[in-house]
């Protein structure tokens, strides 16, 4: 894991594996959000190695995932495959007052995201914003995946992100998905970092 937070700086992303022998190989990856600054990359990722050594010193298998960061690891060569193990959802409390139109709007949102950062993006990674018909409303979203996913894959993550959302989250204000692959966020007021 050290050799993996030492990495992930420069680019926002790494992924290894130590040692020759297969039996107890670790494979570690690291990813930033792609808004992230490197600066708060590092130190995401100083904070991640330490508090996953901390929470889970014996385990073969962590993940921890932060505002900024990611960071997983595994004695089973994971890289280049979904992640659907591991998801989270988080959800503001608040209702929006048309959440049919609403849910509508965030899907066609961060399904446009999800294309941009898997076909668009050398990071696997978009954020944008949409106006919405109610006011002057806006909704931002951001679409991010691990950087060893193929496009294809990237994009078959970020859908079931997004469908995860809208069913969980339906009608709520804002939302994120994040798993081991992918992550989708959207909320009505800007969060992504300039």
């Amino acid at each position: 894991m050290g050799s993996i937070n030492q990495l992930a700086p420069a680019e926002g992303f790494a992924l290894g594996s130590l040692g020759q022998n297969n039996l107890d190989r670790p494979y570690g990856l690291f990813l930033c959000r792609g808004d992230v600054s490197s600066s708060d990359c590092r130190t995401c990722a100083v904070i991640a190695a330490r508090e996953i050594r901390k929470s889970c010193p014996n385990s073969k298998r962590a993940i921890i995932a932060y505002d900024n960061c990611l960071l997983k690891y595994s004695d089973t060569d994971f890289f280049g495959q979904i992640d659907e193990e591991n998801k989270f959802y988080m959800w503001n409390v608040n209702n929006v007052s048309n959440p049919v139109l609403f849910t509508e709007k965030t899907i066609e949102l961060l399904s446009q995201l999800a294309t941009k950062a898997s076909y668009n993006s050398t990071k696997l990674y978009a954020a944008g914003e949409m106006d919405l018909p109610e006011g002057s409303m806006k909704l931002y979203g951001m679409t991010h995946c691990t950087r060893d996913l193929s496009s294809a894959d990237c994009k078959k993550c970020l859908d079931g992100a997004i469908t995860d959302l809208s069913r969980v989250a339906y009608g709520k204000a804002g939302a994120r998905v994040v798993g081991g692959s992918c992550m989708a966020i959207y909320e009505i007021y800007p969060f992504v970092k300039a």
